[in-house]
């Protein structure tokens, strides 16, 4: 099979000129602003994607799950990983440990002291250091602490802690100007005692293009860059020709003139709408809205369409969130100028531990 139209529905593909010309956009700007690009891998969770972006200029990779990381350091992609997720348990630290061995540099973030601690008892058991970073909530309200004070207080309760070793801040995403008042603030408190912070790491794709409003700034983390999506589109960071993922669906069912129906439900396209109206934007038919989704079924209203579908026609949708899609298929296949170039399996999908 060479031809992306042989691909039995649905399938998940990405424009290969899209996503190189993507990575190196993002690699561009950062690089102009002089801020080191530490692409997060659990949007596409391949690891030869991975190499793309580490030969592009990136400083190294970001994961979310001590999974991710064992994937990617099997595959050899990076000797720097910064594992934005609170580690908590024996078994997930001793897998810690583990990597640590096998990495030039693994840090951490942790946002209380009962990660801390529980850090640290690793640390010591295995006599390992363990760099990491404070995670400050600068207005997304996940996790991190509240305040440039808890920030400072809580880094020097861990750097009392033995094998502990901090490193910096970090952020998701970057907002102005909460962002910007709350490190300034916390720089503050620690340039007054004296204490280094070699990272202030910020992140999120709708970030990348005004990370340089935030001076102090030393990475950027990002994932969904690397394919955009409906999102991403509607923050205005990117454009429907920026949108590198496409699934690729077949009209099973015309039930009505006005509706249709598509093989390709939330086991694919992902119930996921932060804020955006359907379930994902129709390449073919940018009028028709996805308004529904089943397990297997996509619901298409046409009313606005001039033009529409007959059972039997291929549709391509660019999903709301490209993160999630990349989780729920076993492989994703690579297109260029309508030629399949590349099946990739996504070795990292489930890794959620």
């Amino acid at each position: 099979m060479t031809s992306a139209s042989d691909l039995d529905t649905p399938a998940v593909t990405v424009d290969l000129d899209v996503m190189e010309a993507n990575i190196r956009r993002v690699q561009a700007h950062l690089d102009q602003h002089g801020i080191a690009n530490r692409p997060h891998i659990k949007t596409h969770k391949i690891p030869e994607i991975g190499r793309m972006q580490m030969a592009a200029g990136a400083v190294g990779i970001t994961c979310q799950k001590l999974g991710e990381v064992e994937v990617f350091t099997d595959a050899d992609v990076a000797d720097d990983v910064l594992l934005t997720f609170n580690i908590l348990g024996r078994d997930k630290t001793d897998r810690l440990m583990a990597l640590s061995r096998r990495l030039r540099r693994l840090a951490v973030v942790l946002d209380n002291e009962v990660v801390a601690r529980g850090l640290s008892e690793a640390g010591a058991a295995h006599r390992l250091d363990v760099p990491f970073l404070v995670e400050c909530d600068t207005g997304f309200g996940r996790n991190g602490v509240q305040t440039p004070d808890d920030a400072f207080d809580l880094a020097q309760t861990a750097m009392r802690l033995p094998r502990l070793h901090f490193q910096g801040l970090m952020t998701f995403p970057n907002r102005d100007p909460s962002t910007r008042i709350f490190f300034e603030r916390a720089l503050e408190l620690f340039k007054r005692a004296g204490i280094p912070v070699r990272t202030v790491s910020g992140g999120g794709t709708p970030g990348i293009f005004t990370a340089q409003n935030f001076p102090m700034l030393t990475e950027h983390r990002a994932g969904t860059c690397v394919y955009n999506d409906v999102m991403v589109v509607a923050s205005g960071t990117a454009t429907w020709d920026d949108c590198a993922m496409r699934v690729r669906a077949t009209v099973v069912s015309r039930p009505n003139d006005a509706r249709a129906v598509l093989d390709a439900g939330t086991k694919v396209l992902t119930s996921d709408q932060y804020g955006t109206k359907g379930y994902g934007h129709i390449v073919e038919y940018p009028e028709g809205l996805v308004s529904g989704l089943s397990e297997e079924h996509a619901i298409v209203d046409l009313t606005a369409c001039r033009e529409r579908p007959r059972v039997g026609d291929v549709v391509h949708v660019i999903p709301n969130h490209c993160c999630v899609v990349s989780n729920m298929v076993d492989e994703v296949y690579g297109v260029r100028k309508g030629r399949l170039e590349a099946t990739w399996p996504v070795a990292a999908r489930g890794k959620v531990r």
